[in-house]
């Protein structure tokens, strides 16, 4: 699929430098942006996707793990004595 667009010309210059200096085209490293900033934003939408989740599923039924509790837990990793994920609070 071919698109377009429009970018100014000191945008266009330095994706030619880069690219030079790259050693790619300027067709590569626009992709690469392009690539990269839709995955980064898939991952930033998704996190806050699931934190919505979380809250809702919170609000609904008061489950939940103090910030104590996780941290007693996680200073058992890697030790002799690890512990399983503690239970939620009601």
């Amino acid at each position: 699929m071919a698109t377009s667009l429009k970018i100014s010309d000191i945008l266009k210059n330095r994706i030619h430098r880069l690219a030079s200096q790259r050693r790619r085209s300027p067709h590569w490293v626009m992709l690469e942006a392009i690539q990269q900033y839709v995955e980064r934003e898939e991952a930033r939408e998704s996190f806050k996707q699931e934190a919505l989740a979380s809250w809702a599923a919170y609000q609904e039924t008061g489950r939940h793990l103090t910030g104590e509790d996780i941290r007693a837990w996680l200073d058992t990793w890697g030790t002799g004595d690890e512990k399983g994920v503690p239970g939620c609070h009601e």
